[in-house]
């Protein structure tokens, strides 16, 4: 029987996943083939970057951007409170804390400008919010959740483009997966057996995938389609840690992968249920973190120093690595469907990367 102790470390941990991107290593696994790509220095292509801070941060991160280049995370203030953000297109911000929070985490942001994620309260108890475009909040938690006297409770993954959200939600002895409809109904689900169950990404057809635990503690993926069902899926070989991160439009799963010296490799599952492995080349540990509606994906690799990177994966298997001029630590987070990236640099800022390959899809520089 699963302790609270037990359940509550592992909900932090998956709200620590949905916040950071740095997740731990989870399980032993034994090398699959990797698929490697040419990679490309960063300036093959002319790129333009916009390293940000909220007014008043101390550590800023952000873990989404739309398509609209709007973008969402978390920053700490100078007391160590948690606050979310918006940043427009334009550079301007918007402070956003739920009614109630003392702590908040937006995880995704929509092509509308809906931003869904998770808030604590006083008592540290965790809750989902919805904040819509027009800037009120809806927050919730899914009926059952039992996250009270200082527990867990509700962790948000992420929201689509019709407002349909996915995320976890403590239970009796265990943790279980949901799905918010837009009229703000929900059904539960879990893999079956499974004391706990992460869901990490949702597309446009409500299709949601994730990782979960099984009894002897590996971890593996699962993909839950709209009608409900639940498949799961490991990197094929003798893997047992298979850790999805992120699914696109056409229902590409991406993530990352442990081989037997608990090195970490990338992963891209196709529709169909095939699987495509790959690494950046000569990077000892490869980590994707998401995809867009392309197929690209992005991430971050540690060189053979320890040292972290951004890279940027094309449909055709070729990679380009990236940091912004001057900067270190690039910790990738998110990718729209016009290849413009969000994430962390030095260790606490955000940065947007933009590919300008159009004029019109230029956005000013800031410092």
């Amino acid at each position: 029987m699963l302790t609270n102790e037990v359940i509550t470390n592992a909900l932090h941990a998956t709200q620590k996943l949905l916040v950071a991107r740095r997740e731990e290593v989870l399980a032993v696994a034994l090398m699959a083939l990797s698929t490697l790509g040419m990679a490309h220095p960063a300036n093959a292509q002319e790129v333009s970057y916009i390293i940000f801070d909220p007014p008043g941060s101390t550590f800023t991160h952000s873990s989404s951007i739309n398509p609209e280049g709007a973008v969402t995370g978390n920053y700490s203030d100078a007391q160590y409170v948690i606050h979310g953000f918006l940043r427009a297109r334009d550079g301007t911000f918007t402070t956003l804390d739920p009614p109630g929070s003392a702590y908040t985490f937006p995880a995704s942001i929509n092509p509308a400008g809906a931003i869904a994620g998770s808030y604590t309260d006083a008592n540290f108890v965790a809750h989902g919010f919805l904040r819509s475009p027009d800037g009120s909040f809806t927050t919730f938690d899914p009926p059952g959740s039992i996250g009270a006297g200082g527990g867990p409770g509700t962790g948000v993954a992420a929201i689509n483009g019709e407002g349909a959200i996915t995320g976890s939600y403590e239970v009796t002895n265990a943790i279980h997966g949901f799905l918010r409809y837009r009229a703000g109904t929900f059904a539960e689900f879990h893999v079956s057996g499974a004391p706990i169950t992460a869901p990490t990404g949702i597309n446009e057809a409500r299709e949601i995938t994730g990782g979960y635990y099984d009894k002897q503690h590996a971890f593996h993926g699962f993909l839950r389609y709209r009608a409900g069902t639940l498949t799961t899926f490991d990197v094929p070989g003798l893997t047992n840690t298979t850790s999805p991160k992120g699914i696109n439009q056409a229902g590409e799963v991406t993530g990352s992968y442990d081989d037997a010296q608990y090195n970490s490799h990338g992963f891209l599952r196709a529709r169909d249920g095939t699987f495509t492995t790959f690494d950046v080349p000569d990077a000892p540990q490869t980590f994707p973190t998401a995809i867009n509606s392309k197929g690209e994906i992005t991430g971050y690799f540690y060189d053979a120093n320890g040292a972290n990177h951004g890279f940027l994966r094309a449909p055709d298997g070729t990679f380009t690595i990236f940091d912004p001029p001057g900067h270190t630590g690039t910790d990738p987070a998110g990718i729209n469907s016009s290849g413009t990236i969000t994430g962390v640099v030095d260790g606490g800022h955000g940065f947007i990367r933009i590919e300008d390959k159009r004029e019109e899809d230029k956005q000013e520089h800031e410092n």
